[in-house]
């Protein structure tokens, strides 16, 4: 009986994580199209339109192989954050401090050392039965 809950728990829970992982990814695909269409009608982008567009991309892409692989790529989160961050600098860079450019490009820095340290650190400690 235990058993049969805990399969049924299980199910559900699956399901439950395909679902949510399918409303997100339609999520961001809906965001996107709108955002496109929107910047299309405009008749230009500007560089913090392609910004935005690539942030699209990296959240599709790491849903997309959340989906099929049930790990979290956590590279793709430090590529978002990264893309955001500059996309930021380009809009806010006017109304900036010295010191708050300063920051953010900082944290520029250490986002992009942390990725090469996932990279470094996935490639080294792979585990056998992972896929390349």
């Amino acid at each position: 009986m235990i058993e049969r809950i805990e399969s049924f728990g299980g199910a559900l829970v699956k399901s439950f994580h395909l679902f949510a992982l399918f409303v997100i990814g339609g999520t961001v695909v809906w965001s996107a199209a709108f955002f496109y269409i929107e910047t299309m009608q405009q008749g230009h982008a500007k560089l913090h339109d392609i910004l935005l567009l690539f942030i699209y991309l990296e959240i599709g892409a790491m849903v997309g192989i959340y989906f099929k692989t049930h790990r979290l790529p956590v590279r793709f989160l430090i590529y978002v954050a990264i893309t955001a961050l500059t996309r930021m600098l380009t809009i806010d860079i006017k109304d900036l401090t010295n010191e708050q450019i300063l920051t953010v490009t900082g944290a520029i820095l250490v986002l992009a050392l942390a990725a090469l340290i996932v990279d470094f650190s996935a490639a080294r400690f792979r585990s056998p039965d992972e896929d390349v």
